[in-house]
């Protein structure tokens, strides 16, 4: 429809922070839009508006961490609408950030439309105060899991809440791979075992630094021996790499493991997981990648959410990761490996409906875009008041 040309779309979450997770988010969300609805306009907030530019040179971004309402308003006020998410946003301190931001543009009468975000831990009271002012308020607020829509409820909010799936989901793997893992020097014609590991940080502060990574290195020997393996070790952020290094020093087979260098992004990551044989990992988004490659996989759940995906996608779902878990976990990666085929069938069984779900998300946006590109012509074609215009 020819008013659709007169959308522009504001899309807010954790983006801009080198995150391959998040910017797979971005960018699944917009090339669904562009698809559907190709006159979309884009206007991006992110938390480092260089690093957003380069990597998608194509939509407008805006900076806007420590900038003032008035100066926020301005850019709010030209959208038709504004994608809160998706990802991981609403938990304790960070959620008040983005829904302050997000009740500036209710004010300015820009709709919201909540797009398979993440939440929790959320307690706070603050924070829930924020949830249930601003989301009661949203035209559609979507989650990506169960845990999410529980912990909005718990939250206090009492409007629906659906839940959809991730939208990196909606990536398709491609066919450069090979050529990444040479570029990294990694070995040719052996199995091949993708590790993913995480620093503690906010969503992850009960990690004991000392005792996963002894764990994880014992993960790691156990592979090479078990399955003549090469163990390669995927960063999903920068600060990954520090840790990534740590658990290989642990290995007594550090010298059958290499730690990639990074830098790359959310589509160069899902091909270098495609030329892998297992996956074993903590990051949500590497376990996404795996189930998309079609590979055997085994979470380590350090959260919910990848508890919560674990189940989803069938595959086994540890509770925590503690040194005191190692037997039960090298146990897990056997019989993983054992019955790995079966398992293969299965996660693409599932994964399939999860796409669906998360193309569910899209199609939910597109349709408040024909909605905001209609009110967008009544407000173009109404005349301004003489009071006003005067």
């Amino acid at each position: 429809m020819d008013d659709v040309d007169s959308v522009t779309v504001g899309v807010l979450g954790s983006y801009g922070g080198r995150n391959v997770g998040d910017e797979a988010i971005l960018t699944a969300l917009l090339d669904r839009v562009r698809a559907g609805r190709p006159g979309t306009r884009f206007v991006v907030f992110s938390r480092h508006p260089e690093h957003t530019r380069a990597v998608h040179p194509d939509v407008e971004v805006v900076g806007w961490e420590g900038v003032c309402r008035e100066g926020i308003s301005a850019h709010l006020r030209r959208l038709s609408v504004l994608v809160l998410g998706g990802g991981g946003i609403l938990y304790d301190t960070e959620a008040r950030r983005y829904l302050r931001l997000t009740r500036t543009a209710q004010e300015l009468g820009v709709p919201v439309f909540t797009y398979a975000v993440g939440a929790g831990p959320l307690t706070d009271e603050t924070d829930c105060a924020w949830v249930r002012a601003v989301l009661s308020d949203a035209v559609e607020v979507t989650v990506r899991d169960e845990e999410s829509k529980l912990v909005l409820e718990e939250a206090g909010l009492t409007r629906p809440v659906t839940v959809t799936a991730d939208p990196a989901l909606l990536l398709e793997p491609g066919d450069r791979g090979r050529a990444l893992l040479r570029a990294e020097a990694v070995p040719r014609g052996v199995r091949l075992v993708g590790m993913s590991v995480r620093e503690p940080g906010r969503a992850a502060e009960h990690l004991d630094e000392e005792g996963y990574h002894q764990l994880l290195a014992g993960v790691g020997d156990f592979l090479v021996h078990r399955l003549d393996a090469h163990v390669v070790f995927v960063s999903m952020e920068r600060g990954d790499i520090r840790h990534a290094h740590a658990v290989a020093s642990r290995m007594a087979e550090a010298d059958r493991c290499t730690v990639l260098r990074g830098g790359h992004g959310p589509q160069q990551v899902l091909d270098i997981v495609t030329q892998l044989d297992l996956a074993v990992g903590m990051r949500l988004h590497f376990l996404i990648f795996a189930a998309l490659a079609g590979i055997p996989l085994l979470p380590l759940p350090y959260a919910g959410k990848v508890f919560d995906f674990a189940q989803q996608v069938g595959a086994p779902a540890l509770r925590g990761v503690v040194r005191e878990t190692t037997g039960l976990l090298l146990a897990e990666v056997d019989r993983l490996w054992d019955e790995r085929r079966a398992r293969a069938a299965d996660t693409a069984v599932r994964t399939a409906a999860m796409r669906l779900r998360a193309a569910q998300t899209a199609e939910r946006l597109l349709t408040h875009l024909d909605g905001a590109a209609a009110a967008h012509a009544v407000r173009r074609d109404t005349p301004v008041p003489a009071s006003v215009a005067g």
